[in-house]
């Protein structure tokens, strides 16, 4: 059992991440190894975010003084794993994602098993709850300039098509009226 100090100490430390605002992804590590939760950590260090198990109750209270009524956590019936993300929702889902969808399946297991350990999930920018589906879709999405380069590419395709056209006619031109003056002579 954790003592008061220990649970005031965990209350700061939930204060200061969530300070730094951006979303916030509830998980459930309840059969997670260690060294798997270890490697979460360091991937989501990467992006500026982090994991911190803290109990609901503490989260709640945190809710209340900063005035957050949608995030119920009550609604989950297994210990929470919160990963803070300051940059949104969208570095945190992805890299969660991956995680749990890279997981080992025992054998017998659903091949999703891990990715519905994403419970949901609160966007502080926005002030609203996201549910376990929209992280999971999120997640699935490629990075922000992937899928920039790909749009980019899409715009660029159709102009790339007419320049191409372009040419070869100028080329079919060119080489008729070359060969047109050899055979009059």
């Amino acid at each position: 059992m954790k003592t008061k100090a220990r649970k005031q100490e965990e209350l700061a430390k939930a204060r200061g991440l969530f300070e730094k605002g951006g979303s916030l992804l509830f998980a459930d590590f309840s059969k997670i190894g260690t060294e798997d939760a270890r490697k979460l950590r360091m991937e989501l260090k990467k992006n500026g975010a982090a994991l911190l198990v803290v109990k609901k109750r503490l989260l709640g209270i945190l809710f209340k003084e900063k005035g957050i009524a949608g995030a119920d956590l009550s609604r989950f019936k297994v210990s929470v794993g919160t990963l803070f993300s300051p940059k949104g929702t969208e570095a945190a889902a992805g890299t969660a994602y991956k995680f749990f969808a890279g997981l080992e399946v025992p054998e017998g297991g659903d091949k999703n098993m891990w990715v519905s350990h994403l419970l949901g999930g609160y966007d502080l920018s926005a002030n609203m709850p996201v549910d376990a589906a929209t992280i999971a879709m999120i997640g699935k999405l490629p990075p922000r300039e992937a899928l920039l380069g790909q749009l980019l590419g899409m715009i660029a395709a159709p102009i790339r098509s007419l320049l191409y056209v372009l040419n070869e006619r100028a080329k079919s031109a060119g080489a008729g009226a070359g060969t047109a003056p050899a055979a009059a002579e």
